[in-house]
């Protein structure tokens, strides 16, 4: 099966086995970066549509599709039909399902997916899966780290040292700078959580010279964190999902665990359009259902695949990218 992807998609959709050349949408303009179909050549009708950043730059949306397709087909008995990505960030997803772009977008933040929840634009807003932050930096660490120091305190010692070093630059050249995507996605806005809440805000004018600016998504942005040796916020699917020569010239100091309450856990929820808005209503409210379902006895659903995916970058003892929602959630109340 081959993949054709848009060039920015890069390196990580890599090899999904179920992609096929994307086809601009005829209504909006704006272009899929992959459409899946499950394995069943020949198919034209697009069924679904889902916007996502990075779980769809690590094959994981495409797994998901293509699994889905085959549910319905092997198991319900419908047609095969064909289910488009598109690249956007948690802001960018949004704003393709409020255009009516996507049926779906799996997105990373509450206060957001609040938004849309309550003007009265969604069907269903689903806990898809836990993804979790990973708080990484050089190997040389001219900030000093350590794996034992809180997020909070990690933070603090980069402003620190990285002032410091802004005025007097350091004799071995190895200086202290964090690469912030400053892009609005859910991960931009987490790094800024946790800045603010040590009463800094670097990107503010005159802003921290050790404050590196660089709007990309999540692979190129940790590709460049190696390359230039600087401090970054990233996610467990993005870090798997890379390179060994990118990963081995960064430590991970502080990774996400599933506690609900971890500041480093990055849940990822699933916007479903409301009926009225959906290309296919039937296999939207099917794609609700198949999103809580985890059927590993035969090795179906949405649960399943997000506890089973590895993604295709780990050659040897591969490790899941994400781990399964927890069971029985409901959105949360207003604040």
């Amino acid at each position: 099966m081959k993949v054709v992807l848009k060039a920015y998609a890069l390196l990580s959709v890599l090899l999904a086995p179920g992609a096929v050349l994307a086809q601009q949408n005829s209504t909006s303009g704006v272009q899929p970066a992959a459409v899946y179909n499950g394995g069943h050549n020949g198919t034209t009708t697009v069924g679904l549509r889902i916007a996502n950043g990075g779980a769809g730059q690590s094959g994981f949306i495409g797994a998901w599709a293509d699994s889905f397709i085959n549910y319905m087909v092997n198991r319900k008995g419908h047609e095969p039909f064909l289910v488009e990505w598109y690249l956007g960030d948690t802001t960018q997803s949004i704003a393709f399902l409020q255009q009516k772009v996507v049926d779906v977008a799996a997105t990373y933040n509450l206060a957001a997916e609040r938004a849309v929840y309550d003007a009265g634009l969604l069907s269903a807003w689903l806990y898809g899966w836990r993804d979790h932050f990973y708080f990484v930096g050089p190997t040389s660490n001219p900030a000093q780290l350590s794996q034992n120091d809180t997020v909070l305190t990690m933070a603090r010692k980069i402003v620190q040292v990285g002032n410091e070093q802004a005025a007097v630059p350091p004799a071995s050249g190895l200086a202290t700078r964090f690469l912030s995507r400053y892009d609005k996605s859910a991960t931009n806005i987490k790094e800024s959580q946790i800045f603010i809440t040590t009463g800094q805000v670097p990107w503010a004018l005159d802003y921290s010279k050790w404050y590196h600016q660089y709007p990309r998504f999540p692979i190129q942005a940790l590709e460049a964190a190696s390359v230039l040796g600087e401090y970054t916020l990233t996610d467990r699917g993005t870090w798997l999902s890379s390179t060994t020569d990118v990963r081995s010239k960064l430590t991970i100091f502080k990774a996400g665990t599933d506690n609900e309450t971890d500041i480093l856990l990055n849940p990822a929820h699933v916007l479903i359009a409301k009926e009225g808005n959906l290309l296919n209503a039937d296999i939207g409210k099917a794609f609700a259902d198949w999103v809580n379902l985890y059927d590993p006895q035969n090795k179906d659903g949405g649960q399943y695949v997000a506890e089973t995916f590895t993604g295709n970058a780990q050659s040897q003892n591969p490790q899941p990218l994400y781990t399964r929602a927890p069971g029985n959630w409901t959105p949360p109340p207003e604040a």
